[in-house]
């Protein structure tokens, strides 16, 4: 009897449908901006918004915000071992020859020339391990994953603060060697003066001279240093290189953000690597308990459906289907493994009590590097409070000498002397505020406040 015309169309919707949804898309899609993408310049390029503009389009915290998505779609492909595995097969099969077998002392042909098969698997695992531990880890896997980028973001947040400050104490010492290069200019048409009108010889004027040189030098080497300063800022942040950058500060608002707490001690829950440390040893503890499991058994169903279909005529072939189904529980223990298990277990509690101790270490180092930092920025400080007096010193010094150079009752050895020392005072004090800044840095980032950066 062959079955109407409508039955085969209703097969091959079927198996049409089955081959769809195996390579149907996923609808949500990750949206990623390309690494060629436009960047956005600043028009005011404080040191927050170079930050924000760092943590932006850094590529190395670009980098670490995929490895999270990298990260989550793993998470996702582990756990959907844990649903139910459907899946369809298609097979057809011309005999060419169809085999013969003696049955009585006769020769019978077993089989028909053309075969066909579909078939319908369905497997779902009750007890598997592997998705356990996949399942039980999900939380600290992601989890690590956002610490790493939150410690990329507190390293590039320390770097680009630092090389702001240096690129700010390069651009002070080049403001101070052009208010030098004004008064040393006075100074020379002074000392040129007092030449032609007899009152010196040519040493005054030769003097005027050379410190005019030497200021002119420093401020072009100086000039030089800021732009190799200025291209390592916008590496660092990601900026177009053919776009200018000139930084903005508010050098008395700094001044006021110098100081911070002394008192306070490192809370070391606070640090991000202590916060890593913790979820290691999670993740060191949720593997040893993944080996304890390996002495239990891994248990799964598995069930099919096959439409078997066969005729010696390909244009009737699929007119009469032959069906078989089964089910199927299958458990599954190694018994023996020559000490496989065991020794596993053994070096994951070895992990576990390694993870203990890297965080005792981790304490031990944190201490250090407060007491470095809190000792370095305190000197810093002492260094920065005695600069700012001797500028206002040398300057009152060296306004007193040149009206006294004007009077003739000094010499202009003096009038050198005091503006070299001015000029000095002046690059020591920037010096000085630039190691207090970065050394502030330091000490905020072993107390854990650079944590988090937004």
């Amino acid at each position: 009897m062959k079955y109407p015309s409508m039955q085969r169309k209703s097969l091959w919707l079927a198996i049409g449908m089955a081959f769809v949804l195996s390579y149907w898309p996923n609808p949500v899609q990750a949206q990623v901006e390309g690494a060629n993408g436009s960047q956005q310049t600043l028009s005011t390029p404080s040191l927050e918004n170079i930050v924000q503009y760092a943590l932006q389009n850094q590529p190395g915290i670009q980098q670490s915000v995929l490895d999270e998505r990298i990260t989550e779609d793993q998470v996702r492909s582990k756990l959907a071992d844990w649903y139910p595995q459907i899946n369809f097969n298609y097979n057809y099969q011309h005999n060419f020859v169809i085999q013969t077998s003696i049955i009585g002392g006769n020769p019978v042909k077993l089989g028909v020339n053309n075969v066909s098969a579909t078939q319908f698997t369905l497997s779902q695992q009750l007890f598997n391990r592997d998705v356990f531990l996949a399942n039980r880890t999900k939380s600290d896997v992601l989890l690590r994953a956002r610490q790493n980028t939150s410690n990329n973001k507190i390293d590039l947040t320390a770097n680009v603060s630092k090389a702001f400050y240096d690129v700010l104490s390069t651009t002070e010492q080049i403001n101070v060697a052009t208010e030098d290069i004004r008064r040393l200019e006075r100074s020379l048409q002074d000392a040129e003066n007092q030449y032609k009108a007899g009152i010196t010889d040519k040493i005054d004027f030769k003097r005027a001279t050379i410190s005019l040189n030497n200021t002119k030098a420093n401020k072009k080497s100086n000039e030089e240093m800021l732009k190799a300063k200025v291209a390592y800022l916008k590496s660092l942040i990601g900026y177009p290189d053919d776009q200018p950058l000139s930084i903005a500060y508010d050098t008395l608002q700094m001044e006021r953000e110098l100081y911070l707490d002394t008192t306070r001690v490192p809370a070391y829950a606070d640090r991000i690597e202590y916060q890593i440390l913790e979820t290691q040893k999670r993740l060191a503890e949720a593997n040893l308990q993944y080996n304890k499991w390996s002495y239990l058994p891994t248990v799964s169903i598995n069930g099919a459906y096959n439409l078997n279909f066969q005729n010696n005529q390909f244009s009737e072939l699929y007119n009469k289907n032959y069906p078989q189904s089964y089910g199927l529980l299958t458990v599954s223990l190694p018994l023996f493994q020559g000490g496989k298990r065991k020794a596993n277990i053994s070096q994951a509690q070895w992990q576990v009590k390694r993870a203990d101790w890297d965080l005792v270490n981790l304490k031990n180092n944190i201490r250090s590097e407060y007491a470095t930092a809190l000792a370095t920025y305190q000197s810093n400080l002492t260094n920065l409070l005695a600069q700012k007096e001797n500028v206002e010193l040398a300057k009152e010094v060296y306004e007193i000498v040149q009206l006294q150079y004007r009077s003739g009752i000094k010499a202009y050895l003096e009038v050198v002397t005091s503006e070299t020392d001015l000029r000095l005072a002046r690059i020591n004090y920037y010096n000085a505020l630039y190691d207090v800044l970065a050394s502030k840095i330091d000490v905020q980032r072993t107390l854990g406040q650079l944590n988090n950066p937004e």
